[in-house]
């Protein structure tokens, strides 16, 4: 064995390779971090926190490309010896050196925030990642909030995805905790206003109440905002009067009694009542929907009994019991308390069908006094009024109003003027009766308006229009009316007692649906110009002013009965639901 005369090594088999491994790169790191700490071979200071960290340059931009980027590019700071960095603490500064010239560091629930803010604001991504796992391995109930802001001032969405999962399933273990507690109000707002809370109506209450209560004599002021942002008429009756009415401070704040005094009077009246407050969440289990009820065939030809309604939540039509046998046509449909009524229809029916939502069942209560069709029945103050229609010879001026606590109709004060096809709603304790037939070839443009408390009728101002079959609904405070081959919709302001066009719809039918779901009002179905039934839907929303089509009927469908309920979102809206009725006084 020898060497050349090159230097090479004669005999190749004694070429052996060597590696230190990684105790020779552990060694050298901790040693440059021995240097850094004595200043020895440094050629920059970091300026951070009113301390001083001298470095060395080729380490600060192995480990970081902030660094690698300032010093490589030209910046001034690649010349200075003293560089200042702001926005990081001294001690996060420290611990963040330390990983970066030895790859290791203890993380724990102290500094993991301000570690993290230093390798995030330094670029330091492998640091970044193990403090978000760290956090991500930590979030609890008592600590979820918190970490879902800093989550999101910081864009990490996987950890405030988390955090907001965990918030919105178990708020209510979430409220127990001081983090909750120490909130600001626009923060509590912001979490009671929430629509995506896995929680009843009852725990977003407790927590107001809870976060109010934790510093009364700051915190009282803010009572009545709080309870605003709640549904307070969809709550339990039990909950509502055992805890909220009962509770000392809603009793000395004389603020929320109108907040009381609406959901008492939603209880009593349903529907009726219309306001943010009673539209349910949509994470709840209660969702609003549309049913369908009857009506003609696309030539007019069948009358239908089927029943359907569309899930708002799911835009999907679902099959609904069907009332047996009511094949008729031109009856009226109605919602009380937050169930269906049938009432009349061809050929001068009496009868009278309650819808009851929540039991699925269908039940016969008592008869109208009259028979009738081509009339309208509305709820008002806990009743139901039928006014108008036609008898087969003559148009009807007749009023009857159906008490469902003693279920019976008793005659009010007559309309002035008998029609058919009117269109009927009830606006702030009125009826109001607008246009209709006043004969077989002559319709009119006047509206009669109800006061149950004097037992009166009087005119208001005329509609811009003289039609038949047409119908309306009432939202916030105002009346809209189409059908009768308007053109648009038109809405009636009754506290002004002015009208005004509200949208214009793409083409003309009469006999068409129309119902008020989610804020918005329904124009369903209907027959156009050619007689011919449509299957189309459109929406209109007042907020907006803007006319949307939406998923059209299952079928071409007319002068069918349209309205709008409550029901609990569940697996029994997902098939044909079975038949079922029953039979009452």
């Amino acid at each position: 064995m020898g060497f050349g005369s090159n230097g090479e090594l004669i005999d190749g088999r004694s070429k052996v390779g060597f590696c230190s491994g990684s105790c020779h790169a552990k060694h050298i790191l901790q040693v440059l971090n021995g240097y850094r700490r004595s200043g020895t071979f440094t050629d920059v200071v970091l300026q951070v926190d009113g301390c001083e960290f001298p470095c060395h340059r080729a380490s600060l931009c192995a480990s970081s490309e902030f660094f690698c980027s300032m010093f490589s590019s030209g910046f001034r700071e690649s010349r200075q010896a003293v560089v200042t960095l702001t926005g990081i603490s001294g001690k996060a500064m420290d611990q963040l050196l330390d990983f970066m010239y030895e790859g290791r560091l203890t993380l724990d629930e102290e500094n993991v925030e301000s570690v993290f803010q230093a390798a995030d604001r330094l670029q330091v991504s492998q640091l970044s990642r193990a403090c978000v796992q760290f956090l991500q391995e930590r979030v609890c109930h008592s600590n979820c909030l918190g970490l879902m802001d800093f989550a999101g001032s910081y864009s990490l969405k996987p950890l405030q995805d988390q955090c907001q999962s965990l918030l919105y399933r178990d708020f209510q273990q979430v409220l127990q905790h001081e983090e909750f507690l120490d909130l600001g109000r626009e923060r509590v707002l912001e979490l009671l206003g929430c629509e995506r809370m896995l929680v009843s109506e009852e725990v977003l209450v407790t927590a107001a109440l809870r976060w109010v209560h934790h510093r009364p004599d700051q915190r009282t002021g803010a009572l009545r905002e709080l309870l605003e942002t709640l549904r307070l008429p969809l709550l339990d009756p039990g909950f509502f009067a055992g805890t909220l009415e009962a509770d000392k401070l809603v009793l000395e704040c004389p603020e929320i009694r109108p907040l009381l005094q609406e959901a008492r009077v939603y209880r009593a009246y349903g529907r009726e009542v219309q306001s943010e407050r009673t539209r349910p969440r949509r994470s709840c289990g209660w969702a609003e929907m549309i049913f369908v009820i009857g009506g003609c065939d696309k030539h007019g030809f069948s009358r239908l009994s089927f029943m359907e309604k569309l899930n708002m939540e799911s835009r999907e039509w679902l099959s609904a019991n069907v009332l047996p046998g009511y094949s008729k046509s031109e009856f009226a449909a109605c919602e009380l308390q937050n169930d269906i009524y049938l009432s009349g229809g061809q050929l001068n029916s009496a009868d009278v069908w309650r819808y009851m939502t929540q039991l699925n069942q269908w039940v016969r209560v008592r008869g109208l006094n009259k028979g009738r069709w081509r009339h309208k029945m509305v709820s008002m103050c806990g009743k139901l009024y039928v006014a108008g229609g036609y008898n087969g010879r003559e148009r009807l001026s007749s009023v009857e109003c159906y008490s469902p606590h003693e279920n019976t109709w008793t005659s009010v004060s007559d309309l002035l003027i008998p029609v058919s096809s009117a269109a009927l709603s009830s606006c702030a304790g009125k009826l109001y009766a607008i246009g209709g037939a006043v004969s077989e070839h002559a319709n009119t443009n006047q509206v009669q308006c109800y006061d149950p408390v004097t037992n009166r009728w009087s005119f208001v101002s005329n509609c811009p229009f003289s039609h038949r079959s047409i119908s309306a609904v009432t939202l916030n405070g105002c009346i809209y009316v189409t059908g009768g081959l308007l053109d648009q919709i038109f809405c009636y302001s009754p506290s002004k007692d002015t009208w005004s066009s509200a949208a214009v719809l793409p083409i003309r039918v009469e006999g068409c649906g129309l119902t008020a779901c989610e804020g918005k009002v329904y124009v369903v179905g209907g027959r156009n110009e050619s007689s011919s039934a449509v299957d189309r839907i459109w929406a209109f929303d007042p907020a907006s002013g803007k006319l949307t089509e939406e998923k059209p009927l299952t079928r071409c469908l007319s002068y069918h009965g349209c309205v709008s309920v409550l029901q609990r979102v569940g697996p029994t809206d997902t098939h044909t639901h079975s038949t079922s009725t029953k039979t009452g006084i």
